[in-house]
């Protein structure tokens, strides 16, 4: 199968995930690798190709090659994943997640469960195969839980952290609170039904985790095709695909799926692409509210990355960050930011409304405003299956979807955004023409009256 055409899209839709710093605190999962900038050591396209074309053979093999036998199918899917040698790497940090792990491998995931008429439910499958005695010993704490995996009430889809996953937590480890294994227990498992071939074509999976933070809809995993094969969150490897169930499916994950923490704190946690956003966040005083989860449900933070800074005229920039520019600084980053309404690369939270809303396939329009007065983003998403196109006002393109986060989403931009200006009562879009000091704060001054330092 050629796919050479689609690999710019590729190469830009990869996302980023960030466990949350109280989970990490209490379940710290090693690594050997520290977390950098997630632009960096980008796969050649040989390695992309081959990536690919494997993982949409997954899909189209519809001859199962798996022995049918009366073994639990999660044992016989997970002993295939085992003769094909590949290995359980280690992928999170005690102190965070490493932002490029899916370049630390290129394992491709060919292992699927057989296609058997399933006579047992998802609980009673993982707790009957003897590579998921933990995660069956965590799920018994919560009769809660038991009854949810073993009921009929949804195909359910259960991301399963095999033992070898909770053999990353270090010894001297805290035990976490029940509260909080509750809520890691229930981020991996969505109450809807996604068999390989729909995980395949989706970015992000709604989860049976409901956070305040995020607005009407649950929390929700990341889906990403890299050099490891196809992983969730980026860093857990899915190694085993299409265990089903008489109430769902199950595939097998190499490390556990920790919560994200909030949108702020991931920019903080992410240096070598967004410090020159989190200075002029806390330069004009935005970092603070906007860490504050209390004023906001849910949101999209179109984050310019530190490379979409430099673009800039270096007069403009020099410009913004002078005592004299903070409070057109101020203006502009406001425009990157849309409180209430959480936009990931194919669903759509409004904070007024009762349901989520999928982005429909071919092109999907909206309007987000943003905390800068009467001045709305226009957002176009272009989806054919995976691949995935955004841009905002016609121009900048989000180089990086879907930064999952507890409170909303971050979308990496390509270019800092530039409020329009009107001529002739037409609105007229910066797109990417030169601009000048006084242009920008022609386009900015309209708001300055607004804007307190």
């Amino acid at each position: 199968m050629k796919l050479t055409y689609i690999l710019p899209f590729v190469a830009l839709s990869t996302a980023f995930i960030i466990p949350d710093e109280q989970v990490i605190s209490q379940i710290a999962i090693e690594s050997h690798k520290s977390a950098e900038g997630v632009f960096k050591e980008l796969p050649s396209k040989d390695q992309i190709v081959h990536n690919i074309e494997n993982s949409f053979e997954w899909v189209e093999d519809a001859v199962d090659k798996a022995a049918k036998c009366s073994r639990n199918a999660f044992d016989t899917a997970i002993d295939r994943a085992a003769q094909t040698g590949s290995d359980l790497s280690k992928s999170l940090q005690r102190t965070g997640f490493d932002a490029v792990s899916w370049l630390d491998s290129h394992t491709d995931l060919n292992t699927r469960g057989h296609h058997d008429q399933p006579n047992q439910t998802v609980y009673q499958l993982i707790t009957s195969s003897k590579y998921t005695t933990k995660l069956a010993a965590a799920i018994n704490e919560y009769p809660d839980l038991v009854v949810l995996l073993n009921g009929t009430l949804a195909n359910y889809t259960v991301f399963a952290p095999v033992d070898s996953a909770f053999e990353k937590i270090p010894d001297d480890a805290p035990k976490p609170s029940k509260e909080l294994l509750e809520k890691v227990l229930m981020y991996h498992v969505s109450p809807e039904y996604y068999p390989a071939g729909k995980v395949l074509v989706t970015h992000t999976v709604p989860t049976a985790l409901t956070v305040d933070t995020v607005g009407i809809g649950p929390q929700r995993l990341s889906t990403n095709i890299g050099l490891k094969g196809l992983t969730v969150n980026f860093y857990s490897r899915i190694i085993a695909i299409d265990i089903f169930g008489t109430n769902g499916v199950i595939h097998g994950v190499d490390s556990l799926l920790v919560p994200p923490p909030n949108v702020a704190e991931i920019i903080s946690l992410l240096p070598a692409e967004f410090s020159t956003l989190e200075l002029g966040l806390t330069k004009t005083g935005l970092f603070a509210p906007l860490n504050d989860t209390s004023n906001h449900y849910g949101g999209t933070v179109f984050a310019p990355s530190n490379f979409a800074f430099q673009k800039l005229p270096t007069k403009i920039t020099a410009f913004l960050f002078s005592s004299y520019g903070t409070k057109y600084l101020k203006a502009l980053l406001k425009y990157h930011i849309v409180a209430n309404q959480t936009l990931y690369s194919d669903a759509y939270y409004a904070a007024e409304s009762v349901d989520e809303q999928d982005i429909p396939k071919g092109i999907f329009h909206i309007d987000l405003p943003t905390q800068l007065e009467d001045k709305s983003l226009a957002v176009d998403v272009a989806r054919y299956g995976r691949l995935i196109e955004i841009k905002v006002n016609a121009f900048a393109r989000v180089d990086i979807q879907d930064g999952i986060a507890a409170d909303g989403v971050i979308q990496v931009v390509s270019d800092v955004l530039i409020p329009p200006k009107r001529i002739d009562r037409m609105v007229q879009h910066w797109q990417g023409e030169d601009l000048t000091v006084e242009d920008l704060k022609e386009r900015l001054e309209p708001f300055l009256e607004n804007v307190e330092l």
